[in-house]
């Protein structure tokens, strides 16, 4: 199969909670957060610049994982009480939000389609912000309102990873289970 030249389309969002037992994190069924809209991540960590010989070398000292912005359609109610810790009430079924509630880490994995093969993607441990609240009046046309939150993908404890994606030569077998667990390199 050929390699990508361009990508595009953000779709298959999904998250895993994480559970984390002295060091080491484990991961939840993962569920989908349908409607994946936008994902901007930027590269976090600090990189020097050296000079020998007249030569400018970079070096990356630390890897401290990503940092941006997911929007969606609407987050589901699942992530509202795993992720963001609102708490449903048993008889009236309301979502109440505390002032203390610690969020949830989790990993997200998505797919971003190209023009020759989809690339699945998996980040390993991402600290949510909380989402802000927003709607707006209908106007003559209707237009979506979008829910959108900070994600900081940092390393798991155990092994420093941040993140994994496919490739054009990444067999059936690991792409066809992408989205039932989350993918650990064995």
């Amino acid at each position: 199969m050929a390699e990508n030249k361009v990508q595009f389309g953000l779709k298959n969002c999904y998250y895993a909670k994480i559970t984390e037992t002295g060091g080491t994190i484990t991961y939840g069924t993962p569920v989908s957060i349908p409607g994946g809209v936008n994902l901007n991540l930027a590269a976090q960590g600090e990189v020097t610049r050296f000079y020998a010989d007249n030569i400018v070398y970079y070096m990356t000292q630390s890897n401290q994982g990503y940092e941006g912005d997911l929007e969606v359609a609407r987050i589901p109610d699942t992530m509202w009480k795993d992720i963001f810790g609102l708490t449903e009430g048993g008889t009236s079924k309301v979502l109440t939000e505390a002032a203390n509630v610690e969020l949830a880490h989790f990993a997200l994995m998505f797919q971003i389609n190209g023009d020759a093969d989809e690339e699945l993607h998996v980040l390993y441990n991402c600290v949510p912000s909380r989402p802000a609240v927003a709607s707006g009046t209908i106007q003559a046309t209707k237009e979506p309102v979008t829910a959108s939150f900070t994600i900081s993908a940092i390393p798991r404890p155990q092994d420093n990873k941040v993140r994994a994606r496919t490739t054009n030569t990444t067999p059936t077998t690991t792409r066809t289970g992408w989205f039932s667990s989350v993918f650990v390199e064995a």
